[in-house]
């Protein structure tokens, strides 16, 4: 079974730009410093460069328009509001920012529904009636060939609902705590680390809690990927925010931004390019005042066309 695809989703954002609810708990956006409709144009300029490369290496994007009537600063990430899996289904999800919940959009739903062999729709979105959130694979890293369903806890990842998450899809879910630079939860799991086949990329200095620690790294080692170790600083620069993809001809791909590449050393790029092609990607307007990174783009999908 092969759990890295070559199908990705993504939205092309209409009104990208410093979102300010989702900044009290995420350290990683900047305040906007430039005029906001540059800073949107920009980013669709990002955006637009990303695709043609994911396309040049043998990736499938399905491409849908940001709503143009409504100010959504984050539908570029819809990784946290909708994901797919193995077995046939589509899952959405709770957000803690009423601002993104606009983003779920049944629309694209229905239509992924009619492309593809999608047998099953999960909501998890009723949860957000009793202030409880789960923000798909922003508060989940999944390593769906072992099952294994990594989570930072934070208020945008609670736990009581990454239970069900858990059980529904029957993943064993392995929980720490994090923190990040201001001393507050890092808001997502997947700035902290990435799982690839043969890798997981993590930043364990964000850490806190030695047991917890533990329990990870043994788990990781059950699994035998082997470990590359980013600093807190790295992380900051979104090396941790990596997503792996397999073109249509088999080869290994991983996808990370510029600055992201640019952070790591010799050594990591070297062990990292031992299995794998990287594909370093400039979105720096996206990363400064969004807050997130290229896999936070991208949505995958698992499952074969009609």
């Amino acid at each position: 079974m092969n759990t890295f695809t070559d199908t990705v989703m993504m939205i092309r954002p209409a009104h990208f730009g410093y979102n300010v609810d989702t900044a009290q708990d995420n350290s990683f956006q900047t305040v906007a410093d430039q005029d906001i409709t540059q800073i949107s144009i920009q980013a669709r300029k990002e955006f637009d460069a990303m695709v043609d490369l994911l396309r040049a290496n043998d990736i499938d994007v399905l491409v849908y328009e940001d709503l143009k009537d409504q100010i959504l600063p984050d539908a570029v990430f819809p990784n946290n509001w909708i994901s797919t899996h193995l077995n046939s289904s589509i899952a959405t999800y709770a957000m803690k920012a009423e601002s993104r919940r606009i983003e779920r959009r049944e629309d694209i739903v229905n239509d992924l529904t009619t492309k593809f062999n999608f047998a099953k729709r999960y909501g998890f979105e009723y949860n957000e009636e009793d202030g409880l959130f789960l923000e798909g694979t922003g508060s989940m890293v999944l390593d769906r060939e072992n099952r294994i369903c990594y989570a930072g806890l934070s208020d945008r990842t609670e736990i009581s609902v990454l239970e069900k998450f858990a059980v529904l899809y029957n993943y064993k879910k392995i929980i720490f705590h994090t923190q990040d630079q201001t001393g507050i939860p890092i808001y997502h799991t997947n700035v902290v680390m990435a799982v690839t086949e043969d890798f997981v990329i993590i930043c364990l200095a964000a850490i806190t809690d030695n047991a917890e620690k533990k329990e990870l790294l043994r788990t990781i080692d059950s699994t035998n990927k082997q470990i590359v170790e980013i600093t807190m600083d790295q992380m900051y620069q979104f090396a941790g925010n990596m997503i792996q993809l397999k073109s249509k001809l088999g080869q290994k791909l991983i996808l990370l931004s510029d600055i992201a590449h640019k952070s790591l050393t010799a050594k990591q790029i070297d062990l990292l390019r031992t299995q794998n092609k990287l594909i370093p990607i400039k979105v720096p307007t996206i990363e400064k005042y969004g807050g997130g990174s290229v896999r936070c783009m991208i949505a995958e999908i698992f499952i074969s066309k009609k």
